[in-house]
């Protein structure tokens, strides 16, 4: 009896169905509670439309046959029923070592109702229970009754009901019934993130961080800015896997819902937010946390999924969900939060960064919501695409919002409803909320900043942007960090970018400072505003101005113009005689003149771009050209008369005319391109390699030129110690040249790289553990392709060229 026993209970769990065949099956001893407790629960829960696994045709024995197993496995939670004589029944005993079983095996829910017995009794075999417990054990294999006392102990170590709790059976039973048909909604299979565009590439990058098979209790960040699908990623994995845990909860628009006070102590918040976290936990409205040790005492041994939504404090993580160890084995603490540092001080380092949609998938989720379908209706095709571009960029909230405004529209509803949208995000200010929640949550110098960019520098180089703003900030570079870290914007070591939706909200920002007056305005970057402002007789203060069309007097009386931005071309040139000389950055494609007028002479400048420009020279006459940051295309060309032109930071400068150089420069790091310009004679070159502060530079060359000391073909070059002194670290000016068929393994053109020319960089070695008698210099090259495969770049010679200390260019 023992063996066929066994057989039955240890069958593998491999075969367990995942789609659940009843809502529950419950456990219980017929002779105390089925005609009283038991029925009016089984009542309760029919009424709710709950289906039980009912046992009533089943002819009971010692042993549970397999429909019993196939029954137990198939039910999403097992109710366990331990009244007094629950015990007496070896039946009864070998369900529960099933049902423990399957919980642990894949998750099944198990809800111990104590029936006029006390927890403690059945955890260790005692009292009344108890001595019914081994009254029944008498005779029986030792590995049954073993495994009977390991699945009485599970059991009663589980949060479950007392029914001396209750003042009523009656309340005991609806709370109980509450909470089975609460538990099944929600482990109900959820399609609602089905069908959103993207989720199963998210949702399986997702799953490599969680680990979910994981014992280690881990925590997950989800970072981005705001409207970028944070929430809907953590609820589609909380829908997904939720049912896998003994405990999970999910606890939205923390940021809002329970905001810190501003004269509030942290202990104070700390239980206020314990508390709703484990009522929502538990499911108990009254609960009372006296410490702030009740969560790990708690939860300490039980497997949980915990979602904390719009985190923007860390006194809340702290609150809920401090330490690992507060979690039993198998845990997840999924985080979402759009402040960078809240993460980075909690410690958290699993943390998923999402990105926004491509233009494709950006397309597909507007039209979701405009079409129900993933493409634009017939004849909607191009105003779905302004929209989608113009108005509202790759931001999902937007996305979402304004295709349902869409939804349903003629065409002559659109048009009619486009003109109000380009001053206003959304119809009905949903998206303005949202987003403007994240602005007012910026101290007053870094709103500043972020207007600066929006209505700017949003898509210009990042050392551009802090060279322009330097003035402007006690610490511009920290400014652009703290906007990063909360995800209004976007930034890598070149470029700053902010999603179109911010753009336009900072913009509209601008626009409320003096609505009817724009003259009043800090920037200004709407044409009619503009418009209006230059047709003023008033002075105006505003720094920025993006213009498609003034006259040759226009900027005279636009003192603190610095920032200007020429589109179109309905500019009068002549108008740069009276721009103000606090002018910082003039962007002007298609510059229309041969060369400068005569009076603008800027001595402020950071950056001139004039890409596809008629200039053929910078004056008619001999200027210097003071630029802090210069920018160009290879359409400008520069001639020289009987002075060579001075550059005092050159960023880019391709230029194929230009022929010699005076680098009359000490202080500044530079970066210098000189891509195309192959006219340079050897003099500039070997300038340009000498510059002591010259960080990076390119320009052409087909071998590495004799200067540099140590030359070798192919991408490996080695130096012996004895030719050189050596300090505790040594720097070199390093070169590369790349083979003309460097890039033939790829597709198409890659930015940036250019055979036939050397690039020059600055290595520095630490000497001091060197134990060797060389040094070997190993360069390789690698680029990503559009198609995600890498590939690496052909050298085809290099070069080394030691970098003597100050004190050794003295002696």
């Amino acid at each position: 009896m023992a063996s066929s026993s066994s057989a039955s209970l240890l069958a593998p769990l491999s075969s367990c169905p995942r789609s659940w065949k009843h809502h529950v099956f419950p456990t219980f001893h017929g002779a105390d509670v089925r005609t009283n407790f038991l029925s009016h629960i089984i009542k309760e829960l029919k009424s709710k439309a709950i289906d039980l696994f009912v046992d009533d045709d089943m002819e009971r024995s010692k042993l549970i046959g397999p429909e019993l197993v196939e029954a137990i496995r198939g039910s999403r939670i097992a109710i366990v029923l331990l009244s007094r004589n629950y015990a007496s029944s070896t039946w009864c005993l070998n369900e529960l070592v099933e049902i423990i079983k399957c919980r642990e095996g894949f998750g099944q829910t198990v809800m111990p109702l104590f029936y006029e017995v006390d927890p403690t009794d059945v955890k260790k075999q005692t009292g009344d229970f108890g001595k019914v417990f081994r009254k029944t054990r008498k005779g029986k294999a030792s590995e049954d009754i073993q495994r009977w006392k390991c699945a009485l102990t599970e059991v009663a170590q589980i949060t479950g009901y007392h029914s001396t709790n209750w003042k009523s059976e009656a309340e005991m039973i609806e709370d109980i019934v509450t909470d089975v048909s609460n538990k099944l909604n929600l482990s109900a299979p959820s399609s609602d993130f089905v069908s959103l565009v993207g989720m199963e590439s998210k949702m399986k990058e997702m799953r490599r961080l969680l680990q979910l098979d994981s014992n280690e209790v881990r925590k997950i960040g989800i970072w981005g800015p705001p409207g970028i699908g944070k929430t809907t990623i953590a609820r589609s994995l909380f829908n997904r896997h939720s049912q896998d845990f003994q405990l999970s909860v999910f606890i939205d628009n923390i940021k809002t819902k329970y905001a810190i006070p501003a004269s509030s102590d942290d202990y104070s918040v700390k239980l206020y937010l314990q508390r709703q976290l484990m009522s929502q936990l538990t499911n108990e409205t009254c609960i009372s946390i006296s410490h702030l040790g009740v969560v790990k005492d708690r939860l300490k041994d039980k497997k949980v999924l915990v979602v904390l939504d719009d985190v923007d404090h860390l006194v809340q993580l702290e609150a809920m969900a401090k330490e690992t160890y507060w979690f039993g084995p198998g845990s997840r603490i999924i985080i979402t939060t759009q402040d960078q540092r809240v993460l980075k001080a909690s410690g958290i380092n699993h943390i998923y960064k999402v990105n926004l949609p491509s233009n494709d998938e950006a397309l597909q989720m507007f039209c979701m919501y405009a079409f129900d379908q993933k493409y634009p209706k017939d004849g909607f095709k191009e105003l779905a695409c302004e929209v989608r571009r113009r108005l509202v960029g790759e931001l999902p909230l937007g996305l979402k919002v304004m295709g349902s405004n869409f939804q349903g529209m003629s065409e002559q509803d659109w048009t009619e409803a486009l003109p109000r949208l380009r001053f206003h995000l959304d119809r009905d200010g949903e998206i303005a909320s949202i987003l403007k929640f994240s602005y007012d949550s910026l101290n007053d110098e870094d709103k500043i900043l972020f207007l600066y960019i929006a209505c700017f520098f949003s898509g210009e180089r990042f050392n551009m942007v802090e060279r322009c703003l330097e003035k402007c900030f006690k610490d511009v570079r920290q400014g652009l960090r703290v906007l990063y870290e909360k995800s209004l914007i976007s930034a890598d070591s070149i470029w700053i970018k902010m999603p179109k939706l911010l753009v336009r909200l900072g913009r509209q920002i601008v626009r409320k400072e003096s609505v009817s007056e724009p003259g009043k305005r800090q920037f200004l970057n709407d044409a009619n505003d503009i418009g209006e402002v230059l047709s003023d007789d008033k002075a105006a203060s505003f720094e920025i101005g993006i213009f498609i069309a003034v006259l040759e007097r226009t900027f005279e009386r636009l003192s603190n113009l610095q920032f200007i931005r020429i589109l179109g071309r309905g500019v009068n040139p002549l108008s740069m005689n009276y721009v103000s000389q606090k002018l910082k950055v003039l962007i002007w494609p298609m510059f229309p003149m041969s060369c400068f007028p005569p009076r603008f002479n800027p001595e402020f400048l950071v950056v001139l771009h004039m890409t596809n420009s008629s200039r053929e020279k910078l004056w008619e006459e001999n200027k210097l050209l003071k630029v802090r940051g210069f920018s160009g295309q290879h359409q400008l060309g520069i001639y020289y008369t009987s002075q060579p032109l001075r550059l005092l930071f050159v960023e880019k400068l391709s230029c194929e005319s230009l022929e010699r150089l005076d680098l009359s420069f000490r202080n500044p790091d530079i970066r210098i391109n000189f891509r195309n310009c192959f006219k340079l004679n050897e003099e500039a070159r070997d300038l340009i390699i000498h510059t002591p502060t010259n960080q990076y530079a390119v320009f052409p060359a087909e071998e590495v030129p004799m200067c540099f000391t140590y030359r070798s073909s192919g991408s490996s070059l080695t130096l012996k110690l004895n030719q050189m002194p050596l300090g505790k670290s040594t720097k070199f000016k390093a070169c590369i040249i790349f083979a003309s068929n460097a890039l033939t393994a790829c597709y198409k053109p890659v930015k940036g790289i250019s055979p036939g020319h050397l690039y020059t960089f600055e290595v520095e070695v630490e000497t001091e553990d060197v134990t060797s008698n060389e040094l070997v210099f190993e360069f390789e090259y690698e680029l990503e392709s559009y198609n995600s495969r890498r590939w690496k770049i052909v050298i085809k010679e290099c070069g080394i060229l030691p970098l003597l200390e100050p004190s050794d260019k003295e002696i």
